[in-house]
């Protein structure tokens, strides 16, 4: 091999065999997960200087300017005094007022950004603020158990939770149980969900089914309203058609770090692997070829198709993929149903995503 080839990156295809996804099988502990509560690699640069709102949507600027207050007032100690307390002291009284902010918005206008950059900018030390998807969330209860869960964020000083799901009673309402736990011990909180789509020409927004379903939590957050469209379709050209297989092959030995699978053998694998776990299978990946994408074929293997897009969105994972396009994937009837906020998401953010995975082909 040349030096200059192995200088750009690049493998003749016949030399380096490409990664597989479907031979990954991690096992990810639970002091991981908590560790790893923090905004993913996507978001790790975001602040709140580096937000850009779009000037023909004042909330955006408003929403920054509510924030930035927001993080001060986290300053000092803890709102409980957890960890500083001896045993003869009194709880501290939390301070009045809400605890929580709800970012609430369409697609792609910058609520995790804005999330990220909160997170940042509460002053307190990593550990003591946690950041992650509602999924994350309710895999880290199902890891620790809903008490040593308490304990574990109870001392934190903020928690982020990113798409707050409304489509499942069950984790709502477990969610809402913790929160309410965590509120009581001081721990600040703000989230973020999405409008769905079918109630985007309404003129509303999703904070009064989200105020309705945390129902006694609702008293503890302010509604933040953010008005646009989803930044990814801003003057951004359509997303690529799919490659033919051979494109994807080669480019997946050209690639370093490149997994190659086969579509449907990656929804049957995914279906074996916890989706607590769908980050740790995508540790490392320089990028994602699929090939043969055909559409999914069930619910449950669409919600697993889901998390795995957010988890690749999180650490921009390019994806090169043959097949059907990525707005093929879901079925209308899964368009129209109640998880159908979910599946928007996936195909906005694997669009976004086979965009960047463009310059992996050879003109």
């Amino acid at each position: 091999m040349s030096s200059s080839t192995a200088a750009s990156g690049h493998h003749p295809i016949a030399e380096v065999a490409p990664l597989s996804l479907c031979a990954r099988a991690p096992h990810v502990p639970a002091d991981r997960l908590v560790a790893e509560m923090v905004p993913p690699p996507r978001f790790e640069a975001a602040r709140f200087d580096t937000y850009i709102p779009d000037p023909n949507q004042p909330s955006q600027t408003e929403a920054v300017r509510v924030l930035s207050g927001f993080a001060a007032g986290l300053g000092g100690a803890h709102a409980s005094g957890a960890g500083k307390r001896r045993w003869f002291q009194k709880k501290a009284a939390a301070p009045a007022g809400p605890r929580g902010i709800y970012l609430d918005g369409g697609y792609g206008v910058g609520k995790t950004h804005l999330l990220a950059s909160l997170w940042h900018a509460t002053p307190a030390a990593p550990e003591q603020k946690a950041f992650g998807t509602f999924v994350e969330l309710t895999n880290l209860v199902g890891a620790l158990g809903f008490q040593q869960t308490v304990r574990t964020l109870g001392g934190h000083r903020l928690l982020c939770i990113d798409e707050f799901e409304l489509d499942d009673p069950g984790d709502t309402v477990l969610v809402s149980s913790l929160l309410s736990k965590l509120v009581g011990e001081g721990v600040a909180l703000a989230a973020t969900s999405n409008t769905l789509p079918g109630k985007l020409g309404e003129g509303r927004f999703a904070a009064t089914d989200f105020m309705r379903e945390i129902q006694g939590l609702s008293s503890h957050f302010k509604a933040l309203r953010i008005d646009g469209d989803d930044y990814r379709h801003r003057g951004l050209p359509e997303a690529p058609a799919p490659y033919s297989e051979g494109q994807v092959t080669k480019a997946a030995y050209a690639t370093d770090r490149a997994s190659l699978d086969d579509f449907p053998h990656l929804l049957e694998h995914l279906s074996k692997v916890h989706p607590s776990r769908y980050g740790a299978l995508t540790d490392d990946l320089g990028a994602v070829c699929l090939t043969d994408v055909t559409p999914v074929p069930d619910q449950s293997t669409a919600l697993r198709l889901v998390v795995l897009a957010d988890r690749l969105y999180d650490r921009e994972v390019p994806v090169l993929a043959s097949g059907v396009p990525f707005d093929r994937l879901f079925s209308e009837d899964m368009l129209n149903g109640g998880y159908r906020k979910k599946y928007f998401r996936a195909i906005s953010r694997l669009t976004a995503l086979a965009r960047d995975a463009k310059g992996l082909v050879d003109a």
